[in-house]
């Protein structure tokens, strides 16, 4: 495993992550159950979500190099506008999606019930949103699965405990907007960086 690309893809997937409904899910959720309860059920829908991208960037990678990387830089793109369109209306949609996933949490639960109901409602709500765009993006640019998934997991288990943990006193203190603006800028710069290598420039990085 090449640490150097697991922590890109932690230090990627955070301010993706940060501002999205999976970081209000988990605090919603940590209002109704217990917040370790939550945390491993959450984490396990992160842990089936980032293995089915990291498999889906793997076998794109098998294609063609340079055709690839030029996908990779369209979804890179596609993500990058959709954070930065979206961040005027983050703060506000914050209390829409709070609201959302608060009515589908309504019974109380303990033990593997409250990890049951975690999972599930992470596992049904998040599928291809931009940080598994973002890692299997990652699998293509880097053929590195293995480094990918560790650090892409491991950057959803810490937001996730950010949510659950500290999730509403981080909302007073950090809009969501400018860090949907800072995970929209990386992306960008990803985009920029694979429409170079599909064009042929020879980059160190």
């Amino acid at each position: 495993m090449d640490l150097t690309v697991a922590l890109t893809a932690l230090i990627l997937i955070v301010p993706v992550e940060l501002p999205d409904k999976t970081f209000v899910a988990t605090l919603v959720l940590a209002t109704r159950y217990r917040p370790l309860l939550v945390w491993i059920g959450v984490g396990l829908a992160f842990f089936v979500q980032t293995l089915v991208a990291v498999t889906a960037g793997g076998l794109i990678s098998r294609l063609p190099h340079r055709p690839v990387v030029a996908f990779a830089a369209v979804m890179f793109l596609i993500g990058g506008i959709v954070l930065l369109r979206g961040a005027k209306k983050a703060d506000e949609e914050e209390a829409e999606t709070e609201a959302e996933f608060g009515a589908k949490v309504t019974k109380a639960a303990t033990g593997w019930r409250a990890v049951v109901a975690s999972f599930t409602v992470l596992f049904v709500a998040e599928w291809g949103d931009l940080s598994q765009l973002l890692t299997a993006g990652l699998v293509v640019r880097t053929k590195d699965p293995l480094s990918v998934f560790v650090g892409a997991w491991v950057g959803l288990l810490l937001v996730s405990a950010l949510g659950a943990v500290a999730g509403r006193a981080l909302l007073r203190r950090v809009r969501l907007a400018t860090v949907q603006r800072i995970g929209g800028g990386v992306c960008l710069l990803l985009a920029a960086i694979c429409a170079l290598q599909a064009a042929g420039v020879d980059l160190p990085i």
